[in-house]
């Protein structure tokens, strides 16, 4: 069985290579999808009964782990050196300095390695993560899913 949750936050970005208005700073309205893949739980009497994981611990793991490192902060490329110390010239600024360009390709993978450790299979129900999704606008988004960054049997030599 599989199970989504989706969460909003907002933040700032810009990517510094880009040849049109994304290379000016700017931020979005970002949506993050969380699905998770495992056995229906059967536990009579259990407030977990007939869930693959409630939905309220989710969320609760999401913002923990992403949406409160993320929202309303400036995520930043430690490349971006003019801009990295441009805002740490501002106090108090909550600036996120990641090791990669923060493209929405980029953020799905990144949110997909900070969440995978978490999602636990607490429940012996098989639970894992299976796809992180982030929503850049209502129109484009990037999904980085546990095949992407574990299964290489499909790579080409």
């Amino acid at each position: 069985m599989q199970i989504t949750r989706r969460l909003e936050f907002d933040a700032g970005h810009r990517i510094p290579d880009h040849q049109s208005q994304c290379r000016h700073l700017h931020g979005h309205r970002y949506a993050l999808e969380i699905t998770l893949v495992g056995e229906v739980i059967e536990a009579a009497g259990q407030p977990y009964n007939g869930m693959v994981m409630d939905f309220s611990e989710v969320k609760a793991i999401a913002m923990r782990h992403v949406i409160e490192l993320w929202d309303h902060a400036f995520l930043t490329y430690r490349g971006d050196t003019a801009i990295v110390d441009f805002l740490a010239g501002l106090p108090g600024h909550k600036t996120v300095v990641l090791e990669r360009v923060p493209t929405a390709e980029n953020l799905a993978r990144i949110a997909f390695e900070l969440l995978d450790p978490v999602y636990r299979d607490t429940y012996q129900n098989h639970l894992h993560l299976e796809q992180v999704r982030i929503y850049e606008t209502p129109n484009c988004w990037a999904d980085c899913r546990r095949s992407d960054l574990f299964d290489h049997s499909s790579v080409k030599s």
